[in-house]
């Protein structure tokens, strides 16, 4: 199990956090996603460590940015 945080900027509200939830719940192996608008924090646990890059792919497809 592999549980990692990472920061996402452009989120503003809860429906933002949802579609950012909703596009990295989709990569496989995660088991869960926790995204907190107010902070730009995102949580992912996953069964194994995932590539930054397909994070940031899925956090861009929902029209967000990784730094």
């Amino acid at each position: 199990m592999s549980d990692s945080t990472y920061t996402v900027s452009g989120m503003t509200c809860g429906h933002c956090a949802r579609s950012v939830e909703e596009q990295i719940r989709a990569l496989d192996g995660v088991t869960a996603v926790a995204a907190d608008p107010a902070t730009g924090a995102v949580t992912v646990s996953s069964a194994a460590a995932l590539a930054v890059e397909d994070v940031r792919g899925a956090v861009e497809e929902a029209g967000y940015r990784l730094p």
